[in-house]
């Protein structure tokens, strides 16, 4: 049941940057399709959404809190290990 969570954790978290990857897409056609007046504005408008998009990404525990908000599966929790060998 654990690796049903875990895997469904994991599969919103890819749907998740798919969703941001999309809207940064978005931003940047319309601000080189209808915002950007010449060339060297259209390759700011390019090039500058897509960096910002990386340098402010979103932290993992935001991310995971909007995970479990829209769909209920929270973050799975790591789970020591102990074997008989080791005691």
């Amino acid at each position: 049941m654990t690796d049903n969570i875990n895997d469904k954790y994991i599969f919103y978290t890819k749907v998740a940057w798919a969703i941001y990857t999309l809207i940064t897409i978005a931003i940047i056609l319309v601000l080189v399709l209808f915002v950007a007046q010449d060339t060297e504005e259209r390759f700011f408008y390019g090039l500058m959404p897509a960096a910002a998009a990386y340098v402010f990404r979103p932290m993992n525990k935001p991310f995971s809190k909007l995970i479990f908000k829209f769909t209920g599966i929270s973050h799975p929790t790591e789970e020591k290990r102990t074997d008989e060998n080791d005691l």
